[in-house]
């Protein structure tokens, strides 16, 4: 670590992200199950395989199209979950509140919390509320975790990854972190573009139905897809590389793009997933994700390649190649 400070960036799943987790924060922890970096922890207890995981939300704004804090809490949790193929059971929620924050705004997020709940068929159990001075929460900041079961006979994880596995994105990209900043910034898009923030733990079970071949699943959030690909590419040792015209984008979301000046591969997504599952079994678990409400928009965008180990190449639209990096600075912060 160069830095001595905490930066921004810090935050925004990129490299610096991961520099700060495995130079920093895992060191005094370090475990056989922490130092495998997956968004929820693995372990079995008396024959039950179970996964833990748990997150913090500071998205601001707090209210923005298509959800609130309260929605992207417990869906982003339920996430985490599901992409290590877990059936999610319960959740705990703890808010930290700002002095003046207003109690209707509360009363909004938690039944947003309820509903989105209600949604993936989980349960919040316990949780705490601690109250802040005024001007030191920026109004409600929200940590969830949240237990599941594994079933026995599932293997997801980036170490499952191999050659000429085929690439999935289950639907647009950019959605949320555009409609986040666009209600942020002020911004107004004639289609009315809206955060994708769903639960998937239905999404993920459709999918196991129809095949067990599921090798990696990850929801790429913070960083977005660029990230989510390079830590794969990483974790696992093979490269990758995907096709830019194959991966969804809405015209809303590339225009807003193109007039910020952001790569809409770095932006955050939070009701997509990518899969990474078996060349021959790819075709079938693509169309079971189309069948579902999340996955309309659903396509195969890449596959899994020996050379270069470790890095994501992306085929341009225009016939060229180029590598498609890990975002190296916070692109949009505060935006989960």
């Amino acid at each position: 670590m160069e830095e001595k400070h905490i930066l921004l960036a810090h935050g925004s799943g990129g490299q610096l992200t991961r520099e700060l987790i495995e130079k920093v924060i895992v060191e005094p922890f370090r475990n056989p199950i922490l130092s495998l970096l997956q968004d929820s922890a693995i372990f079995s207890r008396e024959g039950l395989k179970f996964a833990f995981t748990t997150d913090s939300f500071v998205v601001k704004p707090i209210f923005f199209p298509g959800g609130d804090i309260g929605r992207l809490a417990i869906c982003g949790t339920v996430n985490d979950l599901a992409m290590s193929g877990a059936v999610p059971l319960y959740l705990s929620s703890s808010l930290i509140l700002e002095e003046g924050f207003p109690l209707g705004d509360l009363e909004k997020i938690l039944d947003s919390m309820r509903q989105a709940a209600e949604e993936a068929e989980i349960t919040v159990i316990t949780g705490d509320t601690k109250v802040v001075e005024k001007e030191s929460a920026d109004g409600i900041f929200i940590n969830t975790a949240g237990i599941g079961l594994i079933k026995n006979d599932v293997e997801i994880s980036p170490f499952q990854i191999r050659v000429g596995d085929k690439i999935i994105v289950s639907g647009y990209i950019g959605d949320h972190g555009m409609a986040v900043l666009s209600e942020r910034e002020g911004l107004s898009f004639r289609t009315g573009l809206k955060s994708d923030c769903a639960p998937l733990n239905k999404l993920v079970a459709k999918m196991l139905q129809v095949s067990k071949k599921i090798h990696c699943l990850r929801d790429p959030t913070r960083g977005g897809l660029a990230a989510v690909l390079n830590e794969l590419s990483r974790q696992s040792g093979p490269g990758m590389i995907i096709e830019e015209e194959k991966v969804p984008l809405r015209e809303e979301v590339k225009a807003a793009s193109e007039i910020l000046g952001i790569d809409p591969f770095q932006v955050a997504n939070e009701g997509i997933l990518v899969a990474i599952v078996d060349s021959q079994e790819a075709e079938k678990i693509v169309a079971a994700i189309r069948e579902t409400p999340w996955g309309k928009a659903a396509e195969i965008i890449g596959e899994v390649i020996p050379y270069p180990e470790g890095m994501v190449l992306l085929k341009t639209g225009v016939g060229g190649t180029r590598i498609l990096d890990m975002p190296a600075g916070e692109i949009l912060p505060r935006i989960c």
